[in-house]
């Protein structure tokens, strides 16, 4: 893999693990990249390095061959101070959107949330989870990951004994639901196609790690 096959690696390495917003195994990774495991080390070593030296505001964090985008540890004073004012203004465009997904398309990931938004929403997510408008649960599907739905409080506060009494609820799921499989539909063609290729030769015999 020559300098630029390298760098390509990196900033698809670092997209998705911007994306997905978990932990990820390196071994998920080479099969997203149809590379070796040992080759996808080799770029997360250098993403590593990269956001080390370049005064970036995220660094990579490692657990047990699982990889994480985190922010860097000396601004969580910053962060704390825009969680506190997002908790106590009134809620944004963004949190309403979410919530509104969350209520009509829950229990759902928050990489399903974003797949609809079509944006990073974490940050929203947590938000909503501080205000006590939605919970998490295990995802018993996927370990390490969670799912979303409403909350007994945001129910309570809206007059509601379950998310089936909210205005036009089936119709709602459903357009949420289409719109999910759409997208998800469109992003499996990029991977597939020129966004997510091989970083290797298309002959390359080279097997998955």
């Amino acid at each position: 893999m020559d300098s630029s096959e390298q760098l390509k690696l990196k900033s698809k390495l670092e997209a998705l693990l911007f994306i997905y917003g978990e932990p990820i195994e390196a071994k998920k990774l080479a099969k997203i990249l149809n590379l070796k495991e040992s080759e996808v080390k080799i770029g997360l070593e250098m993403l590593d390095a990269d956001l080390k030296q370049g005064g970036r505001g995220l660094t990579l964090l490692e657990d047990k061959n699982r990889f994480q985008l985190v922010t860097k540890p000396e601004f969580s004073e910053l962060l704390e101070e825009i969680t506190k004012q997002e908790f106590t203004e009134i809620l944004t465009p963004a949190s309403l959107e979410t919530l509104s997904i969350i209520s009509y398309a829950g229990p759902i990931s928050r990489a399903d949330i974003e797949y609809v938004r079509g944006v990073n929403s974490s940050f929203t997510v947590r938000a909503l989870l501080m205000r006590g408008l939605v919970e998490r649960s295990i995802d018993p599907k996927r370990a390490n990951a969670y799912l979303y739905s409403t909350s007994f409080e945001l129910l309570r506060h809206l007059g509601l004994s379950k998310n089936g009494e909210l205005p036009e609820y089936e119709r709602f799921k459903s357009l949420i639901s289409n719109l999910h499989e759409e997208l998800k539909n469109k992003d499996q063609k990029q991977m597939e196609g020129a966004i997510i290729e091989p970083v290797t030769e298309p002959n390359s015999n080279l097997n998955n790690g």
